[in-house]
């Protein structure tokens, strides 16, 4: 009888602590109107649309401003000297890498035009995933809104690049592989329009999904401490959490990474069409 009374009594308390650890990592991975979880941000109304500034937000204006003061810097020192030093060995070393492994073999001839674009792409991505390391940060890149824009802006050049090179009727019919039957001519072309609007959803939900389940994984370990109310699960939470934590300073670099080189090779695709 006894635990029968007891057992509804802990499910409850086991589903009220499952409720509040679900609320806390939505909490925190979702966008919100304090920065560092202190400061409140304006909240700006005109003409009936909100253009207030978010977590998010601030953290993409931090981001560019970072960058943005990096190679000033970086351009300032070589101006006095063609060795780099410090912090600009590294920078260095990044362009570097971008340039010789993922722009030149992507793009080939004339990819010159496009290395200011990418390596922007690049830095900002990266700056901005880090950023979201830091304590009391916030990833930006993990808002679907902000990766969706990146994409755009990507989409953007992929087409321009491809048309300004073959001209807008060129650069379609570029789009429909040489050689095959004429009855399957209007599925391919189906085919190949809808291609071109999901590579760019590709690499906003891509970018988006790798850096949002990293903070997922981290809050969920630390939330177990409060799910299973026990110190003992403490040690183990922490540990797997630290260890994530730092696979996260990885993922930040690979997801630049792989966004960078994916729109390179988008950027490859449609400039050097096959004929």
């Amino acid at each position: 009888m006894l635990l029968a009374e007891v057992l509804p009594v802990i499910e409850h308390s086991a589903e009220k602590a499952e409720e509040s650890s679900s609320a806390f990592i939505i909490h925190h991975v979702m966008d919100n109107y304090n920065l560092f979880g202190v400061f409140p941000l304006p909240r700006i109304h005109l003409f009936g649309i909100d253009f207030s500034i978010t977590n998010h937000v601030a953290f993409l204006f931090i981001a560019a401003v970072l960058v943005f003061i990096m190679f000033t810097r970086m351009a300032k020192a070589y101006q006095k000297s063609l060795v780099p030093s410090g912090f600009n060995t590294l920078l260095e070393v990044l362009v570097v890498f971008i340039r010789d492994e993922v722009v030149k073999p992507t793009l080939g001839e004339g990819y010159q035009k496009f290395l200011p674009y990418l390596l922007t792409v690049f830095f900002f991505i990266l700056t901005a995933n880090l950023l979201g390391l830091v304590p009391y940060g916030t990833t930006a890149t993990g808002d679907i809104a902000v990766t969706s824009a990146l994409a755009t802006i990507a989409f953007i050049v992929i087409q321009g690049a491809g048309m300004a090179k073959h001209g807008v009727v060129g650069y379609f019919k570029g789009l429909i592989p040489h050689g095959i039957p004429s009855w399957i001519l209007p599925v391919m072309f189906i085919v190949e329009i809808l291609g071109v609007f999901t590579k760019p959803f590709a690499l906003a939900i891509r970018l988006f999904a790798n850096m949002t389940a990293g903070h997922v994984v981290i809050l969920s370990l630390i939330g177990l401490i409060f799910i299973l109310k026990t110190i003992y699960v403490a040690p183990v939470s922490v540990g797997f959490a630290l260890f994530i934590y730092l696979l996260e300073i990885l993922v930040a670099f690979i997801q630049a990474y792989i966004f960078t080189i994916l729109t390179s090779l988008f950027i490859g695709m449609a400039v050097h069409q096959e004929h």
